[in-house]
Parts: structure tokens; C-alpha cells; sequence
């Protein structure tokens, strides 16, 4: 792509060089990884499985699709997309950190589901596919890490085939009357609280409280999603818009 990336960009509330960024979310879900999928249960209280259910739904997936997990960290998409496409599918799980994606495979191994899923370590922004590679392409609670999104929604459309439907699942702004000031008040409070308490580690739970806060909002998640190309965008709001999955299609 021609377009320049930006000198800095933002890493929660702070302004950081944008070749910077990368390296320091690797930081914090490497320091996060071994009590990842503990803290979400907790933080979400269970909600987030109900809300990465509720995105594979939507994906419509049928047997023998190629699917690619973008951002797959522990494999939860994973597990609930693989017996979906069957034998005769895949589901590529991807991510840019070596650790979240070491444990993916280690929780889907757990599970018996092997033989239709593999990995690969790779940059969103710069995917290693060849253009329409793929079916289905997901990422949940990860697109707000990514340092230029933009450019990462344009390779999603580049490496999806005709009629291929990009899912991100993704925190959001609130809707819900009276929601916003509390759950400023838990995010600010009670969750930097629980990563120390849970994962011994304040700081990285306060960086992604405040990612939340500076990823652009429903409306224009969508357009940015159009100004990559894709069609017929649509979103839901989940849990009063704390949460929304948008999808689009490569028509």
C-alpha cells in the first residue's frame, strides 16, 4: 500500500512512535498470557464466550471453508469455528505474539481439535496470504492493538474471496442509558485492581481499558470498514454496546 503510517499513534492514553507500538502490546500480553483466559472470564463475568458465540453465528460458516482467526489468541473462535468447516476445512489461527498463540495451540491440543486448525505468527497489518486466500476471516478483541487499522482492514479484504465476510468482534462505546459512567467506574477501578490481584499486573490491564476508550466507536468502525472496500457493513451492539460485532463482505 502507498499510504505512509503515521509518525506516532496511540498506545492507551499515551501518544508513542508508531514503530513502537508493536513490541510494547507484545509486552503486555506476554506479561498477561498465563492468566489470560482466567481474566477474561472474570472481567467480563463469563459474557465474552456468549459474545464470541454469538459472532460465529454470524460468520455462517459451512463445511470445507477456509477460515482465517486473526488476533486468535487462546483459540476460543478457534475451537467453536473448527467443527464447523470440518474435515475438509481450516481455520488458520494468527497472531503477532508468539506466546498467545503458542497457548492457543497448546488449549485447542487439550481439546482434541487438531487436524483441521494450524498457525502461523504474522503481522495484521502485513498478512503473509496471497489475495483471496480465504472464506471467513475473524478477529475478536483485537483489531483496537493493531497500530494502523486501517491498513489492517485493507489486507482483510485483500486475502477474503468473493463473498468472503470479515467479524470483528470488538469492545465498543456504550449505548445503553446510564451504562457509560459505570462502566468507566469498573474499567478504571475494579479492573486494574484484578490484574494485580489475579495476574500481578495493574499496568496491563490499564493499557486496555484505555485502548477501549480511543478505538473509534461503532459508526465509525463501519466506515473504515467500507473504506477498505468491504460491502453491505452492518454491526450489533452487545451487552449495551460495550461490546458490537461488525461484519462486512468482499462482494
Amino acid at each position: 500500500m502507498s499510504e505512509q503510517r503515521p509518525e506516532t499513534t496511540h498506545f492507551g492514553y499515551r501518544q508513542v512512535p508508531a514503530a513502537d507500538k508493536a513490541g510494547l502490546v507484545g509486552q503486555v500480553f506476554d506479561s498477561v498470557a498465563s492468566r489470560y483466559d482466567l481474566m477474561n472470564d472474570l472481567m467480563s463475568f463469563g459474557l465474552h464466550r456468549l459474545w464470541k458465540r454469538f459472532a460465529v453465528e454470524r460468520a455462517h460458516l459451512r463445511p470445507g471453508e477456509q477460515v482465517l482467526d486473526l488476533a486468535a489468541g487462546s483459540g476460543d473462535l478457534a475451537a467453536l469455528m473448527a467443527p464447523k468447516v470440518g474435515p475438509r476445512g481450516r481455520v488458520l489461527l494468527s497472531d503477532i505474539n508468539a506466546t498467545m498463540l503458542e497457548l492457543g495451540r497448546d488449549r485447542l491440543t487439550d481439546q482434541g481439535i487438531v487436524g483441521n486448525v494450524d498457525f502461523v505468527i504474522a503481522n495484521a497489518e502485513s498478512l503473509p496470504f496471497a489475495d483471496a486466500s480465504f472464506d471467513c476471516l475473524t478477529i475478536a478483541f483485537g483489531l483496537r492493538n493493531v497500530t494502523d487499522q486501517q491498513r489492517a482492514l485493507a489486507e482483510m479484504y485483500r486475502v477474503l474471496r468473493p463473498a468472503g465476510r470479515c467479524l470483528v468482534l470488538e469492545f465498543s462505546h456504550p449505548v445503553a442509558p446510564g451504562l457509560k459512567p459505570l462502566y468507566d467506574a469498573y474499567s478504571f477501578s475494579v479492573l486494574p485492581l484484578l490484574g494485580q490481584v489475579v495476574a500481578g499486573d495493574a499496568e496491563s490491564y490499564r493499557y486496555l481499558a484505555e485502548s477501549i476508550r480511543v478505538h473509534p466507536d461503532q459508526q465509525t468502525l463501519l466506515e473504515l470498514m467500507q473504506a477498505a472496500g468491504f460491502e453491505r457493513c452492518d454491526y450489533y451492539n452487545l451487552s449495551g454496546g460495550v461490546v458490537a460485532l461488525h461484519r462486512g463482505y468482499h462482494l
